[in-house]
């Protein structure tokens, strides 16, 4: 069992933008952006949603290497989860 992520950690290791992001920041914009996506009906909220799924996307691409095999496969699975919502919000 891993023990507790220290909040001022970075988010990961390098020197990209993400490293230098605090992760409760990441963590408030993500859900700001998938609660306001939920929210708004519609192609707007499609769209947000979309955004969202592409930088998950983008970070799952970035950190596979050293994910597990159990973590690439939830992780996956919310990918595949938020790509579903976004097509329902264009109903």
């Amino acid at each position: 069992m891993r023990g507790r992520r220290n909040m001022r950690a970075q988010l990961l290791a390098g020197d990209g933008p993400l490293a230098r992001a605090r992760p409760i920041a990441a963590f408030v914009v993500v859900i700001a952006l998938f609660l306001t996506g939920v929210l708004v009906s519609g192609l707007v909220g499609a769209v947000l949603l979309g955004l969202l799924a592409v930088g998950v996307g983008v970070l799952l691409a970035t950190t596979w290497p050293v994910l597990r095999p159990n973590e690439r496969l939830l992780r996956v699975l919310v990918l595949g989860i938020l790509i579903v919502i976004a097509v329902v919000q264009l109903r």
